[in-house]
C-alpha cells in the first residue's frame, strides 16, 4: 500500500483533546521499556523529546527516571494546551517542561541533550530528515537515541482492523486519526533508508508490535560535524 500523507500539525483543539484524553497507557509504559531494555535505569541528564504532544511521555520518562530533566517540544500549540493539567503520571514540576517550536529551527534552552526520543512524530513528517537531522542537532555524541512510531499496514482493511482493535472505544476523531495515521505512516525498510541518507547507520530499525517499529541505538560523530558546519 502506497502511503498516504496526513497533515503534520494537530492544531484542531477539539482533535488535541480527543488525543490528550485518550488512554495510550500500554504503548506508552512500553515506550519506557523499550528504553530500558536498550540502555539501562539510570539515565541521567537532559532529556529531548521531539514532538512531544500533551507530554505524557515526557511525564513517564520523568517519573521513571528521577535524575533526568525533561523537554518537551512539539508545534502545536493545541496539543500543548491540551496536555496543561494532564498530570495522572506525575506533575511536571521543574523536571518537565514542554515547549512550542517548529523542527528544524526551534530554539531550545541547550544546544545538545544526554538523551533524544520521539515517538509518533515520524509518519506526520512528509520530509523525514527533519527528524533525523534534529536529532543530529541536538543530540551529543553517544548519546541514546529512541524513536517509536506507527508502521503502515500492508492495506486499508489491515489498518481498519487495527482501528477496531486498539481505538474501538474512543471517539470518533480520534479512530478516524489513528486510521490516517497509519495510511501515513512508513515501513521498516523506508525508515531503514532514511536513516542511511542522514549517516545514521549505527541505528537500528525493529518491528516491536503489529503496529509499532522501533530505531535505537547511539549517534556517533554526527554531532561534531554538524556543530563545525553551523
Amino acid at each position: 500500500m502506497q502511503r498516504i500523507p496526513e497533515p503534520e500539525l494537530m492544531t484542531d483543539p477539539e482533535q488535541a483533546r480527543a488525543y490528550a484524553q485518550a488512554d495510550f497507557s500500554e504503548p506508552h509504559d512500553h515506550f519506557v521499556t523499550l528504553y530500558q531494555e536498550r540502555f539501562g535505569n539510570h539515565l541521567q541528564g537532559e532529556v529531548l523529546d521531539l514532538g512531544c504532544g500533551p507530554g505524557d511521555i515526557c511525564r513517564r520518562f520523568a517519573c521513571a527516571f528521577p535524575h533526568c530533566d525533561v523537554t518537551g517540544v512539539d508545534g502545536s500549540q493545541a496539543m500543548l494546551d491540551a496536555g496543561c493539567g494532564q498530570n495522572t503520571v506525575t506533575r511536571p514540576g521543574d523536571r518537565v517542561q514542554l515547549r512550542y517550536g517548529l523542527l528544524p529551527d526551534v530554539d531550545l534552552p541547550n544546544h545538545h541533550y544526554d538523551t533524544v526520543i520521539s515517538n509518533s512524530l515520524l509518519h506526520h513528517l512528509q520530509e523525514p530528515q527533519i527528524l533525523w537531522q534534529s536529532i543530529i542537532r541536538f543530540g551529543k555524541p553517544g548519546c541514546p537515541v529512541l524513536v517509536m512510531d506507527l508502521m503502515r499496514p500492508a492495506d486499508r482493511e489491515t489498518a481498519d482492523t487495527m482501528v477496531s482493535e486498539y481505538a474501538g472505544n474512543e471517539p470518533e476523531i480520534l479512530k478516524q486519526d489513528f486510521f490516517h495515521s497509519l495510511l501515513a505512516a512508513y515501513t521498516p525498510v523506508e525508515v531503514e533508508a532514511q536513516l542511511r541518507a542522514a549517516g545514521l547507520d549505527q541505528l537500528t530499525v525493529e518491528v516491536v508490535s503489529d503496529r509499532h517499529l522501533l530505531v535505537s541505538g547511539r549517534l556517533g560523530n554526527q554531532v561534531s560535524n554538524a556543530a563545525s558546519r553551523s
